[in-house]
């Protein structure tokens, strides 16, 4: 559900594990809670299928900002939590080096019921990117 969206469009981009942050999605779904329009639900098995080249392409092609909502610990496969964070660790300098700012790729625990703090991210990341703009202005300035 949604009602207030950012003045300007900027879009957010949700990896949500099956095991965990896809069903606190649908928990805030099934709750009726409103949150901003700008959002782009993924269901994914693990994140540690993506590469961090995923994501610097994801910012490339125009989405402002990320969230991987996992399990955490609680990942069904063995080791994937750890290799997540990895992943995530390795891509924040990766950003650096294209001049974008870190805060726009975040991971985060959302379990199957955790509907407010599934809305505090999205909230959250919404006043991130309000503040810090879209990503093209800095894919621009980096390129220049």
């Amino acid at each position: 559900m949604a009602t207030e969206q950012p003045s300007e469009e900027l879009k957010i981009l949700i990896l949500a594990t099956l095991s965990g942050g896809y069903a606190g999605a649908d928990s805030v779904g099934q709750l009726h809670a409103d949150y901003a329009t700008n959002t782009y639900i993924l269901p994914v098995e693990c994140p540690a299928l993506f590469p961090k080249e995923f994501y610097l392409r994801t910012f490339k092609k125009g989405i402002d900002g990320i969230i991987i909502m996992y399990s955490g610990t609680d990942c069904p496969y063995k080791g994937g939590a750890e290799r997540t964070a990895e992943i995530i660790n390795e891509t924040y300098p990766l950003m650096k080096e294209r001049g974008m700012d870190t805060r726009r790729l975040r991971l985060v625990a959302i379990c199957t019921v955790c509907t407010q703090p599934f809305l505090k991210e999205v909230t959250q990341m919404n006043n991130v990117l309000q503040e810090i703009g879209p990503v093209r202005q800095e894919l621009s300035v980096s390129q220049d």
